[in-house]
């Protein structure tokens, strides 16, 4: 697929992946909208990072997905939607749930009804959540799907609304499936930038969670890279699609090995206040990448240390942004 010229918008633009999606989708020439949270500071959100020349060649909206008119304005005209935008915190989900559905699903389904009248080509965005712990591993896109958590829930029911608009109405819908993204730009609210932001503003004892549970963690680039291919090729209409490197690493061993990256001795500590309700905690999540692999020709291409090293070094640079100590719900 030729990019240059080809008219995209992206939803939840102003996040850690879509940030990086946009900036991508800039560089390879598309006309991109780039539609971020609303807010009373006119904050544009990570997009704001991007380098000058980036910001210059975008147009961006503040807006909310919850309102289905400003979604039906915004994906007219648009060759491509790719829908990030979402609520995504665990913890909080467990506060507010009722927010969840709102955003997840209902703001979801304007998406589908835009580009459904629109004709417009959507890649929704779900989560390796959606499967809870897992029941066998590699997991392959057939893993049953279990809620457990509001979060999870309601990205399940997102899921399930992008497959009945493909069933439905032949909305040119497929879903990304991304295990654990990480990389800089991310949020205190995810587990490596909580690790090394503690460590670079000189903390020894470092608060946490559970540090039994697996993940299969996936280096923001090779996220992108997916996002893009999955875009490109009308094969995988209808389908679910999910991507990850094939490999789980606990959050202990993760913990150390960014003390080690980061020549430091640490001690880590579980927060009573940071630990999920035993039920709802996800276990283990490690990815089958192989559909991946046979669709989108898609590889992950960065190693776990490699990713690392890139995002110590955002945190460093930006640890202003980040209210160490504080826990992030």
């Amino acid at each position: 697929m030729n990019w240059e010229g080809t008219r995209v918008l992206v939803t939840g633009a102003g996040g850690f992946i879509g940030s990086h999606l946009t900036e991508e989708l800039v560089r390879r020439g598309a006309r991109v909208t780039a539609l971020a949270k609303y807010n009373a500071n006119s904050s544009w959100g990570n997009l704001e990072l991007l380098p000058a020349e980036v910001q210059a060649d975008l147009r961006v909206e503040l807006g909310d997905i919850r309102d289905p008119f400003l979604m039906r304005r915004l994906v007219e005209g648009q060759d491509v939607v790719i829908h990030l935008a979402a609520l995504i915190g665990i913890p909080f989900s467990y506060v507010a749930p009722h927010s969840y559905v709102e955003t997840n699903i209902a703001g979801t389904l304007n998406l589908l009804e835009a580009c459904k009248l629109h004709d417009a080509r959507m890649v929704h965005t779900s989560t390796s959540e959606t499967y809870g712990t897992a029941r066998y591993t590699p997991m392959d896109e057939q893993h049953p799907l279990q809620g457990q958590s509001p979060y999870s829930a309601s990205k399940i029911g997102a899921d399930k609304m992008a497959e009945s608009y493909y069933l439905s109405f032949r909305t040119r819908v497929s879903t990304l499936r991304p295990f654990n993204t990480f990389g800089p730009r991310q949020s205190a609210r995810a587990i490596i930038p909580t690790i090394v932001s503690q460590i670079a503003a000189g903390q020894s004892r470092i608060k946490l969670g559970s540090l039994s549970p697996v993940r299969d963690l996936l280096f923001v680039k090779d996220t992108v890279a997916a996002f893009v291919a999955m875009a490109e090729r009308d094969d995988t209409l209808g389908q679910v699609v999910h991507v990850g490197t094939g490999r789980g690493v606990t959050m202990g061993d993760l913990a150390a090995l960014i003390a080690k990256l980061m020549g430091v001795d640490a001690i880590f500590e579980t927060e009573e206040a940071r630990v999920r309700p035993e039920h709802s905690e996800v276990m283990e999540l490690i990815c089958n990448p192989d559909r991946a692999r046979r669709l989108l020709g898609w590889e992950p291409r960065h190693t776990l240390e490699e990713g690392l090293a890139e995002t110590i070094a955002a945190v460093r640079e930006q640890l202003g942004r980040y209210s160490v100590g504080r826990y992030a719900v």
